[in-house]
């Protein structure tokens, strides 16, 4: 971690009081269900927030989801649990992702679709994983944010562009030129923010699933397949799926399950 991007996340202001609240609800093994949605209920701004992300057409209901205890009834408390606190993150930073060549409404619709895709392929067989997952694929592409902020700081926007055009790899330009990627910033950040142990440990092994610790390595290992499957713009194409399938078979992963979410994706 640069010592630049590290003052920058110890200046991060702390997160609001009901993020630690819907923490506290959702590590308390003796928590229920109408525990998490009573929290929710008290912020009429979340609520709103994560009604309007659960109604995405990427999640393919038919009826309108009108309360948080429908979409919790319907999601889980782990992807609700995500649902909200990406809402409350993002509000966190300021968002000007524009040496990547990509605005506020693109990210947004990039973490939508990597969230989706996880939640369509994991929702049945993987659920457990969901705790972790859902916040996770949300959560994963925030480092972006601070990094940003540091090529626009050190005037390297040219020599950033360069370096994704000569790599072609987007990971590998930011580590180039700012010596750091938005895997370690990202779980960095949530480390400073006291996040589960799991949580940091995926979204920091994301790329590199194999240096992950034995109880979090597979949900690194479909937090990559995602990632590869939904490029940075969002938009999947066929040659990322198909990047995305030659993960699952070195992982072992379930490959049914992920061709059937791509037919909704």
């Amino acid at each position: 971690m640069t010592e630049e991007i590290l003052k920058k996340i110890k200046q991060l202001p702390p997160l609001p009081e009901s993020a630690m609240q819907i923490e506290s609800v959702y590590q308390d093994p003796n928590s229920t269900f109408n525990d998490m949605v009573k929290i929710l209920e008290k912020d009429p701004l979340l609520t709103a927030d994560i009604l309007k992300a659960a109604n995405s057409p990427l999640y393919g209901f038919s009826r309108e989801i009108n309360a948080i205890s429908q979409a919790v009834g319907l999601f889980g408390m782990g992807t609700v649990r995500g649902f909200a606190l990406a809402s409350i993150v993002k509000k966190s930073f300021t968002l000007d992702l524009s040496p990547y060549g990509i605005d506020s409404d693109v990210f947004s619709q990039l973490s939508k679709r990597q969230h989706s895709l996880i939640t369509a392929w994991c929702l049945r067989k993987e659920a457990k994983l969901l705790g972790i997952l859902s916040p996770a694929a949300f959560l994963v592409e925030i480092g972006k944010v601070l990094i940003a902020q540091q090529i626009i700081g050190d005037k390297s926007e040219q020599k950033f562009r360069d370096a994704l055009a000569a790599l072609g790899d987007v990971e590998a330009a930011e580590r180039e030129v700012v010596g750091v990627d938005t895997p370690e910033v990202s779980a960095t950040v949530f480390e400073h923010w006291r996040f589960e142990a799991g949580l940091v440990e995926t979204i920091r092994n994301c790329q590199n699933p194999d240096k992950a610790k034995e109880e979090f390595r597979k949900s690194a290992q479909i937090l990559h397949v995602v990632r590869t499957a939904v490029p940075i713009n969002g938009v999947m194409t066929d040659a990322s799926t198909a990047a995305a399938k030659e993960l699952i078979i070195r992982y072992g992963l379930d490959m049914e399950s992920f061709d059937k979410a791509l037919e909704n994706a």
